[in-house]
């Protein structure tokens, strides 16, 4: 039993996450960026704005003041969008208790300086060693009804990853661990990339077939670029890498996925985020990754494509002319492999 659990960020994944963890905490508190969400969840024990049907346990409230979350916190869980956790890691460094293990639920690739998000969390707050990430096929709207769902939790340090799994393991949540952070990483933001491009494809009127090849393709891509950061070649396998791409390229929950289908009828990307209030990470993964892909000579040609429809003024059918414009490569190009290796 962990006594007091700080999480900070009150989306659908930090409410779904407060009350996962809550019957292994004394005490689970949940640092809102809005004031009247903190004081909602308090007064109803559920959050107004993500889950709405969701009752949060008893043991977990919501505060506005981000010392008040974090004092005596044992464990502290970061579920901010990619593009504030540097900054909001930098506002709360000096309140972070130095003992407790920091969680990272960000997924993504800092845009600028290449950086996975447990390398933001770790610059800011001190000490990667204590660091861990967590991924998955888990989508918070199921997580919170308790369905049976799993997730890899990779730390650098044995002791930090066994600790958290003791906090988030139960019957119906499975955590297997990992050592590969760099590979469990590069699959949360690359495949949020490749959901867009999926939801654009149904949008579009495709079929079963075009999406399997989008996936498989974009698992390549995810492999390509995990394997020029020296990554485990089999983690894209697994949990974080194919089980969470199935997830998120195929699900009604997925903001990423649903973006894309609201993309092929016509909605921009503003529209979308302020009508759903929920962020795509995968138009700024699109940026992002593919920014990295190029620094190490990665080709990512589903994410650039995904990239010039967001950003470079592309037609949805322009970059899907220019995709299917490429000539069949070897299927597992740019993957590192033992046969590949001793050649």
């Amino acid at each position: 039993m962990t006594g007091r659990v700080a999480v900070i960020g009150s989306g659908s994944w930090g409410t779904a996450m407060s009350g996962l963890i809550a019957p292994r905490a004394g005490e689970v508190v949940l640092w809102c960026r809005d004031a009247s969400v903190a004081a909602a969840i308090n007064e109803t024990h559920v959050n107004p704005r993500h889950l709405s049907d969701y009752e949060l346990p008893g043991n977990v409230r919501a505060t506005h003041d981000a010392a008040e979350a974090l004092e005596g916190a044992e464990v502290v869980v970061l579920a901010v969008p990619s593009a504030y956790l540097r900054p909001v890691c930098s506002d709360i460094a000096l309140l972070v208790p130095r003992r407790a293990p920091v969680l990272v639920l960000t997924k993504g690739v800092e845009l600028g300086t290449h950086e996975l998000m447990l390398d933001v969390a770790a610059e800011e707050l001190g000490g990667r060693a204590r660091c861990a990430v967590l991924s998955g096929p888990n989508h918070a709207e199921e997580v919170c009804l308790g369905t049976l769902s799993a997730a890899v939790l990779a730390s650098e340090s044995p002791e930090v990853a066994a600790r958290l799994q003791a906090l988030l393991v139960n019957t119906n949540f499975r955590v297997y661990v990992s050592q590969d952070v760099t590979g469990v990483e590069v699959c949360g933001a690359v495949k949020n990339v490749v959901a867009i491009a999926c939801g654009a494809a149904v949008g579009m009127g495709a079929g079963d077939n075009t999406l399997a090849v989008i996936m498989t393709r974009g698992l390549a891509e995810i492999g390509r670029v995990a394997s020029a950061l020296g990554a485990d070649p089999l983690t894209p396998m697994g949990l974080a890498g194919m089980g969470d791409l199935v997830a998120t390229c195929t699900s009604r929950h997925s903001r990423n996925r649903t973006f894309g289908e609201a993309l092929a009828r016509g909605e921009s990307l503003a529209s979308f985020e302020e009508r759903t209030r929920m962020v795509v990470e995968g138009a700024r993964a699109a940026e992002s990754v593919l920014a990295l892909a190029r620094a190490h000579d990665v080709e990512v040609p589903i994410t650039e494509a995904v990239y010039g429809v967001l950003h470079g003024g592309a037609r949805i059918q322009d970059a899907i002319d220019a995709l299917l414009g490429r000539r069949p490569k070897e299927e597992f190009y740019g993957i590192a492999t033992p046969d590949k290796e001793n050649e």
